[in-house]
């Protein structure tokens, strides 16, 4: 999948703080309501909660090394994608996570991904110093 190929897209960046979850998962739903997503869409639950969570762990984790998060949205007729962005350099293992391991929001994150043929991948900043978690899944 061609992130770039996504006809919709919508970039958001906010300052670290706790409510930038609510605005994240707010901007969601109003730009999957503009893309003419149908919010009772088997995915779209599971993707805002996955999106909060996220966006939960870098306020939690990243915001002594990066002041802002930004979350980009995009999505064609079958898919809904997102990323979470932010400069702390810790890349998370995504696999091979499970809820037993203490690893618990990124194990929820990728079994919900999952369950829902998704992928979910981390991608690291051209110079080491961020990292972006993307999560892609189809409609």
């Amino acid at each position: 999948m061609n992130l770039a190929t996504l006809p919709h897209r919508h970039v958001l960046t906010l300052a670290m703080t706790p409510s930038a979850v609510r605005v994240a998962r707010e901007t969601a739903e109003q730009v999957l309501d503009e893309w003419g997503v149908n919010r009772r869409h088997p995915a779209v639950g599971p993707a805002l909660l996955v999106l909060s969570e996220l966006v939960t762990n870098a306020v939690r984790h990243a915001a002594a090394a990066s002041p802002q998060v930004t979350v980009i949205y995009a999505a064609s007729d079958d898919t809904f994608a997102f990323g979470v962005h932010d400069r702390h350099p810790y890349q998370p293992t995504l696999y091979g996570a499970s809820a037993g391991t203490g690893s618990g929001g990124l194990a929820t994150v990728v079994e919900l991904t999952l369950g829902l043929a998704g992928t979910a991948v981390v991608r690291s900043d051209a110079d080491g110093g961020g990292k972006s978690i993307w999560i892609t899944l189809p409609l």
